[in-house]
């Protein structure tokens, strides 16, 4: 089936943003926001996209201090990317979409969906962060206070790739020169290094969806895709999650890891599709009390969202 492709840009709040928007502007069936990890791009979605395109409007974002988008001397906290995300939807004159988020992209969504609730139909996640405790050592070395912010720039495109070759990506050599590219682009360090700080330390994830989902008071149906091979965030989240947040529901990819999207995207998308189509997916609720400690202020959104 024939769908358009076409790359844009946009200004929000002083942060040029980049996507790459597929599918049917004109399509009936809700558009469709992907939102990609850390130190990754838009373009990893490549292999999920046109599943997802041939009956829908879907954009491919570059979240800000990624790919080909600016990259600010900003705080680079999930607020700011959720505040970011909601006004470029805004002006896109976007009401409502379906996300998806892989990796710090889920927690991106996340906190999309408690800043801004109204914005978002449905949400998949995909091996996101946010859901636990536990997480892979070199980001935990990564978030220690500004050796990479200070000192990390050269490295960038180098760290960039050893790291992603270890996480079974399944890039192809281009895909991964791509990235090497977008992050030897200065401010790449500063970037990741705010980024981590923000939601990672030695111990492990310091942000989680339970601290501040007590003031949701509906919560959309969720999706968690994840593969059992992830060494980077554990699949064990996943299951322990829809164990807080019922009616949600999971899938494990058999050997998979971290980039399960990259490895069988065709099935990905399948899982997607199946789920933003089914006419009886249901709110989900929490069963358990959030965790004590670590909200933020909401509401600050609404006048922008």
């Amino acid at each position: 089936m024939l769908y358009a492709i076409h790359e844009d840009s946009t200004e929000v709040d002083g942060v040029r943003l980049t996507w790459t928007e597929m599918g049917r502007r004109a399509s009936r069936k809700m558009p469709v926001v992907l939102l990609h990890g850390l130190n990754n791009s838009r373009f990893s979605w490549w292999r999920v996209a046109p599943f997802l395109a041939q009956d829908r409007r879907v954009l491919l974002l570059d979240l800000p201090g990624h790919g080909e988008s600016d990259r600010p001397d900003a705080a680079y906290e999930l607020e700011w990317y959720a505040r970011t995300v909601a006004r470029w939807l805004k002006k896109l004159g976007i009401e409502q979409a379906d996300i998806v988020g892989h990796s710090f992209g889920g927690g991106v969504a996340q906190m999309l969906l408690l800043e801004c609730p109204k914005r978002v139909h449905r949400l998949v996640l995909i091996a996101a962060g946010g859901l636990g405790k536990e997480v892979g050592v070199i980001l935990r070395l990564a978030s220690l206070p500004y050796l990479v912010e200070r000192l990390g720039q050269p490295f960038m495109g180098l760290g960039a790739k050893l790291a992603l070759r270890g996480l079974r990506t399944k890039l192809k050599a281009g895909e991964l020169a791509q990235l090497v590219r977008f992050n030897s682009l200065p401010g790449s360090a500063r970037a990741f290094a705010r980024t981590v700080r923000d939601v990672i330390d030695w111990r492990g994830q310091r942000r989680n969806f339970l601290h501040r989902a007590k003031e949701l008071k509906h919560l959309p149906p969720v999706l968690l895709l994840w593969g059992d091979r992830d060494n980077l965030i554990p699949a064990r989240q996943a299951l322990e999650f829809t164990k807080i947040l019922k009616g949600s529901l999971v899938r494990i990819f058999e050997g998979c890891g971290h980039f399960l999207h990259n490895e069988r995207p065709e099935e990905v998308a399948e899982a997607v599709r199946e789920f933003f189509d089914d006419p009886n997916a249901r709110e989900t609720r929490l069963v358990l009390a959030p965790e004590p400690g670590g909200a933020r202020p909401s509401g600050a959104l609404e006048l922008f969202c």
